[in-house]
């Protein structure tokens, strides 16, 4: 028989009950979960094709659809973050050859860039300085020039804190037959948004961002339009856990086995989706526009001057300058160590310039705010 090893002395410490700091989340994401939302995550486990897990999944399409205001009837939450929602966008609309133009004003456009190409795309793009949005005539002298399969755009920039216009982008898209992709990362629950109206064929997002809910079960949608371009595909989707044809038939009526799902992670996304439900959307959205107006209000009393220009800021996560002589880096780690409070820099070309300041979910509350600009009065020089 074989001898087990012996546990040293720092494994030891590993088999101390688990500790964490309770922090404020401000920065780019996660944000803080809703108390309601972790009880959820508490409840007893069930299988995966149990008919209630089941029922669970039917709401939270239903939910889903809602929140996004849209029909599709492709409408899930991959298991796994953001990301993963992002590449399963990707690749079920992109075969090798497809022209994919990407506008790209921020980190997460250039991150569709790169996706795109390793699924074999054909890959254009139209850039604006970060921080900055495309005007409609600017997107429609690209999409004439390069007559692309694929328009993706990033609504919510979260390395910018800009928010892209949308309206008329899909009509645009229509004209030049192409489908129009959006990220919804940072704008999902907590800006308007209108996926059917603005015409939006396939859109992604996230779970930890604007519906308050712990990382891990991340919404996807598909228009029929995209679900079309989907079926004429001559050649498989190349990445099987993503692929859309496998997963329809799991969320869809025939309830195929296809993976094991984070269940609990569902369970807080059914219910992180039913308060913005239960508050309303209209109210919801006001509720995040109010809340950030007051924060760059106290911003802008501190000094500090904010990088987007106002009618293109995000309601849920604010770019805001490091003033000349000051380590950003120092004061975010001091708001942490000492208050408590998580804000995060700057990412790519921003890098060191601005603060990322996230107002989102549950945490877009005056309190939030009051907490924030209250530490950094004893933190900045």
């Amino acid at each position: 028989m074989m001898q087990t090893l012996s546990i040293n002395d720092s494994q030891r410490l590993q088999l101390a009950p688990l500790v964490v700091p309770s922090r404020l989340l401000l920065g780019p994401g996660p944000s803080n979960a809703h108390p309601t939302v972790l009880e959820a995550m508490n409840k007893p486990p069930v299988g995966h094709l149990d008919p209630a897990f089941l029922a669970i999944m039917d709401e939270i399409q239903s939910l889903l659809r809602y929140v996004w205001q849209t029909d599709n009837q492709y409408t899930i939450a991959v298991s796994g973050t953001g990301t993963a929602a992002m590449e399963a966008a990707i690749a079920n609309a992109t075969e090798p050859g497809d022209v994919v133009l990407v506008g790209v004003a921020g980190y997460f456009g250039n991150r569709l860039v790169d996706m795109a190409g390793r699924y074999g795309g054909d890959v254009r793009t139209i850039t604006k300085p970060w921080g900055q949005v495309f005007t409609l005539d600017e997107l429609r002298s690209a999409v004439s020039t390069h007559r692309p399969a694929i328009l993706a755009l990033v609504h919510a920039e979260t390395s910018t804190g800009a928010r892209q216009p949308l309206e008329g982008v899909g009509e645009l898209c229509r004209e030049f037959g192409c489908l129009l992709l959006v990220d919804t990362v940072t704008s999902l629950g907590g800006v308007p948004i209108f996926l059917d109206e603005w015409g939006v064929d396939l859109a992604y997002s996230c779970s930890q961002k604007g519906l308050g809910c712990p990382p891990g079960a991340s919404p996807l949608t598909m228009s029929q339009n995209a679900v079309e371009k989907l079926k004429r595909r001559q050649t498989k989707v190349a990445n099987w856990y993503l692929d859309m044809t496998l997963l329809s038939k799991y969320w869809g009526s025939d309830r195929i086995y296809h993976h094991t799902a984070p269940i609990n992670l569902y369970y807080a996304l059914r219910e992180a989706l039913r308060l913005v439900a239960q508050e309303g959307l209209a109210s919801c959205w006001q509720r995040h526009q109010q809340n950030v107006e007051y924060l760059w209000q106290g911003l802008e009393e501190l000094g500090l001057s904010l990088h987007v220009d106002r009618q293109f800021r995000l309601p849920t996560l604010t770019t805001v300058r490091i003033p000349q002589g000051v380590d950003g880096k120092a004061v975010a780690r001091q708001l942490l160590l000492e208050h408590n409070i998580e804000i995060s820099g700057g990412l790519g070309e921003l890098a060191g310039k601005v603060w990322r300041v996230g107002l989102m979910g549950f945490n877009s509350r005056k309190e939030s705010v009051d907490r924030l600009l209250e530490a950094l009065r004893q933190v900045l020089p």
